[in-house]
């Protein structure tokens, strides 16, 4: 048997090589496996208490609902930008005051994740692919190839 980690039980590690990560239902990040949910991994879905708090609102659908509209609007090897589906939404809403659409700039970022953990798109920076979870700054949008 090799070397165990400090402070580490080889049971937890078993455990941990069983379990798959999951995406967050409300961000879309990706949540890793702790041993603290071992009992009850099956049932986690947020990764936060703040996700947990915020859930899945009506807008959040309406964002994804937008880039995959503006994806279907485009040549296949196209890509959009999240500002897009938050400057629709903000419009359908009838959404006032200055650049309302910027509020949505996280919400739709937000979306963009949950359809990348569907399989449903990729997010891309510099042309790239990467991961959502931790991609900082500018992304952009495209169905998956």
């Amino acid at each position: 048997m090799g070397r165990q980690r400090p402070g580490r039980d080889a049971h937890v590690d078993e455990l941990a090589a069983d379990r798959a990560d999951k995406s967050c239902a409300s961000c879309g990040r990706r949540i890793e496996w702790r041993a603290k949910w071992a009992r009850d991994w099956e049932s986690v879905k947020y990764c936060s208490d703040a996700c947990r708090a915020r859930g899945v609102r009506e807008v959040d659908r309406e964002l994804e609902a937008s880039i995959q509209s503006l994806l279907n609007a485009r040549a296949a090897s196209a890509t959009i930008c999240p500002s897009e589906a938050a400057r629709a939404v903000a419009a359908a809403r009838g959404m006032s005051g200055d650049e309302p659409w910027r509020e949505l700039m996280e919400p739709a970022r937000r979306g963009a994740r949950r359809l990348v953990a569907a399989g449903e798109v990729e997010i891309t920076q510099g042309g790239k692919v990467v991961d959502p979870s931790t991609a900082k700054g500018p992304i952009r949008v495209r169905r998956v190839r």
